[in-house]
């Protein structure tokens, strides 16, 4: 009796589960396709000499729109300038962010958390409320309608995260190791460039991919603090092919923003591998 009892509960729970199971793939698909539609309709969009709004098979494959827009002025410089800021300010924030990281990971202090709850704060503040002052500051520092200032604010606007990510990595390799290193007569920066950042590798390359993609698609910061149109980044000439009065070249749009992708799409896989290897600390501090 128990047995007949205790069935028709069981298939209940499992129909249940079933549906939940259901609701959720739903759920995905429906996020999937919501983020998979414009990326079908940007590589399709790049080989259709008549390209609308519409997710469409093209009229015909060419490559027009491509030849259209990989010019010098177009295509090229504004690449190349996004590079330049984007890599440089990058590279300036994982070195600020590795060595403002390693003293709040490694030394305890009352200031650690409050200092670390401060700059959290900072990456709460809209970015359009501070272009005001941070323009005004620039021009009488003269670093307005520079590439190093640019990078400069870059750099700064992307630190306070990085600095988080990189000292909760950091927090994971042994104190241990570095006490080994200090016994044979290492100083702190010693440890942390030759013990330290080899082994958090995934953690170094997360801060990274993070920096770069944030940047590299950031229209707001260089359209306010450059004013040569030979300096502007990619980010902001794709506003070229919106023309006047709702005109748009889509194709050329699609085009390009093949091409824009290209770099991230790149990076990510160059350092990718290094995303899933892990520590593999277990036995790096036994016997």
């Amino acid at each position: 009796m128990a047995l007949t009892r205790t069935l028709p509960r069981s298939s209940r729970l499992a129909d249940r589960r079933t549906t939940r199971r259901l609701a959720a793939d739903v759920g995905l698909l429906v996020a999937a396709a919501a983020f998979a539609l414009p990326l079908i309709w940007v590589v399709l969009s790049s080989v259709d000499p008549h390209a609308n709004l519409r997710v469409k098979a093209p009229d015909g494959l060419t490559f027009g729109n491509f030849d259209a827009i990989l010019t010098q002025d177009i295509t090229f410089t504004p690449l190349l300038n996004s590079l330049i800021l984007c890599g440089g300010a990058t590279l300036l924030t994982v070195v600020c962010a590795a060595l403002a990281a390693y003293p709040l990971s490694r030394f305890k202090s009352r200031l650690n958390r409050p200092f670390l709850l401060t700059i959290l704060f900072t990456t709460s503040l809209p970015i359009t409320a501070i272009m005001v002052p941070v323009y005004a500051l620039f021009v009488q520092v003269n670093l307005i309608d520079t590439m190093q200032g640019t990078i400069l604010f870059f750099a700064a606007s992307q630190l306070p995260f990085a600095i988080w990510l990189m000292k909760n990595f950091m927090d994971g390799v042994p104190k241990e190791l570095e006490e080994a290193a200090w016994t044979d007569g290492a100083s702190a920066f010693q440890s942390l460039i030759r013990i330290v950042l080899p082994l958090m590798g995934p953690g170094v390359a997360v801060v990274t991919i993070f920096s770069f993609v944030m940047m590299w698609g950031n229209f707001f910061v260089p359209f306010m603090l450059l004013l040569t149109p030979d300096q502007m980044p990619a980010s902001v000439s794709i506003n070229e092919f919106f023309g006047n009065r709702g005109m748009v070249a889509y194709g050329q749009l699609a085009a390009f923003s093949v091409v824009y992708s290209t770099p991230v799409i790149l990076l990510y896989v160059l350092i990718a591998r290094r995303l899933g290897g892990g520590f593999a600390l277990g036995g790096a501090v036994k016997g």
